[in-house]
């Protein structure tokens, strides 16, 4: 199955990008994912193909207008009404490894691209089903960056995208932890050395160092992420399972 992409943008010349190379542009080829941009303007209704305006109660900039953009969301969910819809926000929650996985199994995903001061709320108001997602608590210039980021989060787990199947498993995130550091050869290179234990040949010791690193790097660098490992250690299976349900 194709995991299918629409992306509604300004700037249509910016995909598929740099999508369109190395893992990504080779699954594109070979018809594991599909990008198609669509242009906001073309659902404008005047001769300039204004799809903005100023911000009711004063302020600098400009907002994208709910009525231009309801129009392409519902182009877009004509073309592929069961892909879910997300519309890169700073206003929106922060995007998520396990999110990402889930979209990835997906039929694909339609991404709405932010410009100039944002959206017109009543677009989210109208639209109950468009996910506000944002990359983190940064301000781009546009959505555009930020949903090719996501795009490559989702097309890299596709089946066949990478070489092992296995080769997202233990990365940042996905047990709740940054991933443990990686060395290879040589083995002394300016006088740092591999740590021995990843030379010693016993897998027992070696996923007992990189399961203590990767505790010791999140604990120092993400105290947030820690805090939710902790967490989420403690507590009993039955909470678990219960939230999941919920």
């Amino acid at each position: 199955m194709t995991f299918q992409t629409q992306i509604l943008t300004l700037y249509p010349d910016m995909f598929p990008g740099p999508l369109g190379i190395s893992l990504a542009g080779r699954a594109m080829e070979e018809g594991k994912w599909a990008c198609l941009p669509i242009h906001i303007r073309d659902f404008a209704t005047d001769k300039h193909r204004t799809v903005d305006d100023t911000p009711a109660g004063g302020g600098a900039g400009m907002v994208l207008r709910a009525d231009i953009l309801s129009a392409a969301v519902e182009h877009a969910k004509a073309a592929q009404p069961t892909a879910p819809i997300l519309a890169m926000t700073p206003r929106g929650a922060p995007i998520t490894q396990a999110r990402i996985r889930e979209l990835a199994v997906g039929p694909g995903v339609t991404i709405i691209c932010g410009r100039f001061e944002g959206f017109d709320e009543r677009l989210f108001d109208a639209h109950l089903e468009i996910e506000q997602v944002s990359m983190g608590d940064i301000v781009l210039s546009g959505g555009e960056i930020g949903a090719l980021m996501l795009l490559d989060a989702c097309i890299r787990l596709l089946p066949g995208v990478m070489g092992a199947t296995s080769s997202g498993d233990e990365e940042s995130f996905e047990q709740g932890l940054l991933e443990y550091p990686h060395y290879t050869r040589p083995n002394d290179w300016e006088g740092r050395m591999i740590p021995e234990v990843l030379r010693s040949g016993d897998h027992a010791k070696i996923a007992a160092w990189r399961k203590q690193r990767a505790e010791d790097d999140t604990r120092l660098r993400r105290p947030d992420l820690w805090g939710r490992y902790k967490d989420a250690r403690v507590r009993p299976a039955s909470d678990v399972q219960q939230k999941n349900k919920d």
